[in-house]
């Protein structure tokens, strides 16, 4: 009997009196012990992440040392401390420190000369197809694949054309992009190619740090991202004279107190930011720790519920845990992810739709060409479908599995279970 009334639908007394053949008040009592009760609410907001912060005794202490320097910006102490640090955290020492990372991504776009047409992805924050029309770059929005939810090679060759100069592509949520594939296309027509990190700080492709592949990788240091410095942001490069153009640059193209090289921006990181982020750097690798930890659970407890997609693990990959993104196919699901999305505010649990809409659907973008929805079929249906949980270190186990119960009695509600 409990078997068949696991998908017996809820009925109100006095509706039937049977259902499916059974004798309704006979098997009333073990009807009413299977339908679950809703869990309850958090009595405070659960959102999507919360930011690392050191305590703020050890924070003063570091604004004891800049007070005292009385050097607040313009590449101090804190901040070339902080360049060495990543520089060793990356293996690499071609690291340059911004403000943000849509500015350095900007920068970047000035270091290589970028021009004409540049093909990036349509999933992803706005801020990556913003670089490219700030200097004055045509996106070129070329289809992701569905299951990594990136840039896909296959798509990006037949959009090539005599004006592309670039690929820029986003590793999604810190998933790592088909790096091999995009580099061969670009080699065969000689192309740079740029990646937009800002969800993979710590993100490893066999051993190797995420910023060793490409010209140029650049990382956001929001106060939303894993290793933050409040605002923040930086590129990674290969080429050491790349550097020195790139630093130029973010100062305003200024080489000493009389020489101007070349037309340049602020995008210098302060001494606050840089004391903010050499504590949290020192704090990610337990952070990362506890993530995993939460998206085990995620996964375990997610992972059988119809309709839901949870995301895969990836041999030889360690991944930035930046964020825990599902997929909800309402085909399967019985809702959609606009549905669960606003059935979990109700429990004061703040998930996201990111990335939605897709930047092509935007309209600064959607009258380009790659922009037509029938041109992005797997990203408009990505978009309707993706849904980042609350993921950070302090959400106890407790508050993890509570969120799991939340969304199983929003999918399977309805339906009596055992």
């Amino acid at each position: 009997m409990q078997e068949r009334l696991q998908r017996l639908p809820l009925v109100r007394l006095g509706d039937l009196s049977s259902v499916n053949g059974l004798n309704f008040m006979s098997s009333l009592s073990v009807a009413v012990a299977h339908v679950p009760s809703p869990p309850p609410a958090f009595n405070k907001p659960i959102y999507v992440t919360q930011p690392l912060l050191p305590s703020l005794e050890l924070y003063t202490e570091r604004l004891a040392e800049v007070w005292e320097s009385k050097w607040l910006t313009n590449g101090g102490p804190q901040h070339a401390a902080l360049e060495e640090r990543l520089s060793k955290f990356f293996d690499n020492s071609n690291v340059s420190l911004f403000n943000n990372g849509t500015i350095a991504l900007v920068t970047a776009c000035q270091a290589f000369r970028l021009q004409g047409e540049v093909i990036t992805t349509p999933f992803t924050f706005p801020a990556t197809p913003h670089v490219l029309s700030w200097n004055g770059i045509t996106p070129v929005f070329a289809d992701i694949d569905p299951v990594s939810m990136n840039l896909d090679p296959a798509n990006i060759e037949p959009l090539i054309t005599n004006r592309t100069s670039a690929i820029l592509a986003v590793h999604v949520f810190g998933t790592p992009c088909d790096v091999s594939g995009i580099q061969t296309i670009a080699q065969r027509h000689g192309l740079r190619v740029i990646y937009d990190g800002a969800h993979a700080f710590g993100t490893r492709i066999s051993g190797k740090p995420i910023t060793d592949f490409g010209d140029a990788t650049m990382l956001s240091f929001h106060a939303t991202k894993l290793f933050h410095t409040a605002e923040g942001g930086a590129l990674v490069v290969r080429d050491a004279e790349v550097k020195k153009r790139i630093d130029f640059l973010k100062n305003f193209g200024i080489k000493d107190e009389f020489t101007v090289l070349m037309p340049g921006i602020n995008g210098k990181m302060t001494e606050l930011s840089a004391a903010l982020g050499l504590l949290t750097l020192e704090m990610v690798a337990e952070e990362q720790k506890k993530r995993r930890a939460i998206a085990a659970i995620y996964r375990s407890r997610l992972r059988e519920l119809p309709g839901i997609i949870v995301p895969s693990e990836r041999p030889g990959v360690v991944g930035s845990e930046q964020y825990f993104p599902i997929r909800i196919d309402a085909a399967s699901c019985r809702t959609s992810r606009d549905s669960v999305y606003t059935e979990l505010r109700r429990f004061n649990v703040h998930a996201r739709k990111y990335f939605y809409p897709l930047c092509s659907d935007h309209s600064c973008y959607r009258m380009l060409p790659s922009a037509q929805p029938s041109y992005l079929p797997v990203a408009q249906k990505v978009a309707s479908q993706v849904l980042c949980l609350p993921f950070y270190g302090a959400l106890s186990a407790d508050d993890v599995h509570r969120i799991c119960d939340i969304l199983s009695h929003i999918v399977l509600g309805g339906y009596c279970y055992a």
